[in-house]
């Protein structure tokens, strides 16, 4: 079965007040997480995680460490529970965005500590790297690729940035740009017939060559840090296959930031290795409803809480 399963790990969006508190409560080994990257950080992030702030644990500095916080802290209580490490549960990992720091985590490529670290980096740089109110993002749904392609091509205005930011699943796609192209895309979607086009309320245009800055910041960054050869293949969001290269992941993380997260040809790729279970650890179920749009032959299940960690262990 370990041949066939994989972990996933979600990225921003999936945050939300008291995430991973089950675990938080129950497990010291996950305790111990949080303690960890609050240290890691040189300030109480568990205060925000747990607090009553959503605008602040959203922010994306906050959010980014804070969503890998969870997913590490789901792993170890898993880990204890079933008594088994990761690489005796799965065989290649992958992760949404951030999630993919998570993913390179748990799979021993990067501490925690310094993953915390990347992650307020990362988070800061891209929410610097546009001047504020000069890029953003809209969903997509309910359109085919062809139509995708037909609404990015005339929407961007002239001299401006439009493209795929995040490729989910088939009928989501995430777009991003500059602003006006933005709000353009959302009148042509009704033009085109496509179901619905809605702007994100994020804080600037990610995974665009807008995030160049934060393309640069991360790659300076990452030179910096120890990398190790993952204990499991770890599957890149920038070219959607596996990799163990320590080598070849600084420089696939870098490229990331403006690059498309090919969500979607990441599932397609492991349906064709021939995976049947995904199990997505830590907040949400976003990815697991992703996949199950995707590969239908992919058991997908999200756990986040003890009692979903007991349901489970059994099968793992």
């Amino acid at each position: 079965m370990i041949k066939t399963t994989l972990f996933a790990f979600p990225g921003q969006g999936s945050q939300y007040i008291g995430m991973g508190k089950s675990v938080f409560e129950n497990y010291k080994v996950s305790k111990d997480v949080f303690s960890e990257v609050d240290d890691a950080l040189g300030y109480k992030l568990s205060n925000i995680i747990f607090g009553d702030n959503a605008e602040e644990l959203t922010a994306t500095y906050n959010a980014q460490p804070a969503l890998m916080c969870v997913s590490i802290a789901v792993l170890r209580a898993l880990e204890q529970e079933t008594g088994k490490k990761i690489e005796e549960m799965c065989s290649i990992v992958c992760g949404h965005s951030l999630g993919e720091y998570s993913a390179l985590c748990a799979s021993g490529a990067i501490t925690l500590h310094d993953t915390a670290k990347i992650l307020a980096i990362r988070g800061k740089a891209m929410n610097e790297a546009a001047p504020k109110g000069t890029g953003g993002m809209a969903a997509i749904l309910g359109a085919s690729d062809e139509q995708v392609e037909e609404l990015i091509k005339k929407s961007t205005i002239s001299g401006e940035v439009l493209v795929i930011a995040n490729d989910n699943s088939s009928g989501q796609t995430v777009i991003s740009g500059h602003i006006a192209s933005i709000d353009k895309s959302i009148e042509v979607a009704k033009e085109l017939g496509i179901k619905r086009a809605v702007k994100l309320p994020v804080s600037g245009p990610f995974h665009s060559p807008l995030m160049e800055k934060a393309r640069l910041e991360m790659e300076k960054t990452l030179v910096d840090i120890r990398i190790r050869e993952p204990k499991i293949p770890v599957i890149a969001n920038f070219t959607a296959t596996a990799t163990t290269n320590p080598d070849e992941i600084r420089k696939l993380l870098a490229l990331q930031v403006t690059g498309t997260v090919k969500w979607r040809e990441s599932i397609m790729y492991v349906e064709n290795l021939g995976y049947e279970r995904l199990f997505e650890l830590g907040a949400g179920k976003v990815l697991g409803g992703l996949t199950k749009r995707i590969a239908e032959k992919i058991n997908a299940i999200s756990i986040e809480s003890m009692d979903e960690i007991l349901a489970n262990k059994a099968i793992l």
